[in-house]
């Protein structure tokens, strides 16, 4: 029996059936949902191709034991989780999903704020168990007239800048990648630095993916330099955040209240204590889960790997100094 000639990709979990349909067409799919490297390893060594979802961690390891890899996806837009200079090393193109979840995520974001000035949580428990003080008493505040401050003014940020501007809101941003006309085409006031940002805020959302110069970024010292009853959002990476130091600022009324999505360690234990502040709305890294942004993200980053198993050079190409070894392959 003839073997089929095309190339095999690996896929670490279900993704949009879109996106699965896009890569049959031209390759040999398998999807495995063992999370592990070591099952990673045995099911994808022949492959040309890996997308990974949350895990395993795209690592050295794991794509040097897969010799006839030559591309490696991103479902999704942070790569945190990809050896970006291993693959590189290695000579494996590098292919993402960026802008796909833009929208979805700065609603979320949006959402948080609502929640958070709105006291959604508190008032959704008191009017289920009869309790109808709030309209005589009610603490809720507004966005309008307040301001944000953005960190990180990319994809998601900029619409985020929108739609809080739209809100009647002032909106700043430091992003030091992006020029200050830029931050202003974007909607945003620039300002020079995270330290000049802070004291002026009422709202901080962060927007920015994770490097070691983000790590730990919103800690104790800067979070002093916040407004007292200033509110923190973070729909990015948890590593962006010293959980530590959020938690005495919340607990002790330094910050009125926060909005988390993501989260240091993922999942976060029950334990958290973050988790038992009732000035805290949460969920489970999901700002980013929609339908229309699971479908679009899976089809982006579909076809960005097979251009790459095609021979043609993809439109994201996170480490294009690969492209002159794997365009001749």
């Amino acid at each position: 029996m003839p073997t089929d000639p095309r190339p095999l990709v690996v896929v670490s979990g279900p993704i949009h059936p879109d996106g699965l349909a896009l890569l049959e067409r031209e390759a040999r799919v398998v999807v495995t949902e063992d999370p592990s490297e070591e099952a990673m390893m045995r099911t994808a060594a022949e492959a040309d191709g890996i997308l990974f979802r949350i895990r395993p961690r795209c690592t050295a390891a794991l794509m040097e034991a897969c010799p006839r890899l030559r591309v490696v996806g991103r479902h999704g837009v942070g790569l945190d989780t990809v050896d970006i200079p291993a693959a590189t090393r290695l000579g494996i193109a590098v292919v993402h999903a960026p802008g796909s979840n833009s929208q979805a995520v700065a609603e979320h974001a949006l959402m948080l704020m609502l929640a958070c000035v709105k006291h959604t949580l508190e008032v959704d428990r008191m009017t289920r168990a009869g309790d109808w003080s709030r309209r005589r008493n009610s603490v809720n505040t507004e966005l309008g007239g307040k301001t944000l401050g953005i960190v990180g003014i990319g994809n998601i940020g900029r619409r985020v800048a929108k739609f809080c501007g739209a809100l009647g809101m002032r909106v700043l941003a430091y992003d030091p990648y992006v020029p200050p006309d830029e931050i202003r085409r974007r909607g945003a006031e620039p300002v020079a630095s995270l330290e000049a940002l802070l004291p002026q805020v009422d709202v901080l959302t962060c927007h920015t993916p994770l490097t070691p110069e983000t790590r730990h970024m919103i800690n104790a010292r800067t979070l002093a330099l916040m407004k007292d009853g200033a509110i923190f959002i973070n729909t990015s990476r948890g590593g962006v955040q010293d959980e530590r130091a959020l938690f005495e600022a919340l607990a002790r009324g330094k910050l009125a209240a926060a909005g988390i999505d993501v989260w240091e360690e993922e999942p976060t234990s029950p334990d958290n204590p973050l988790l038992r502040l009732p000035n805290v709305v949460v969920s489970p890294h999901v700002a980013g889960v929609t339908v229309e942004a699971n479908r679009q993200m899976a089809v982006q980053v579909a076809s960005e790997m097979l251009r790459v198993l095609r021979g043609e050079r993809p439109e994201v190409l996170v480490n294009p100094e690969v492209w002159p070894r794997l365009g001749r392959r």
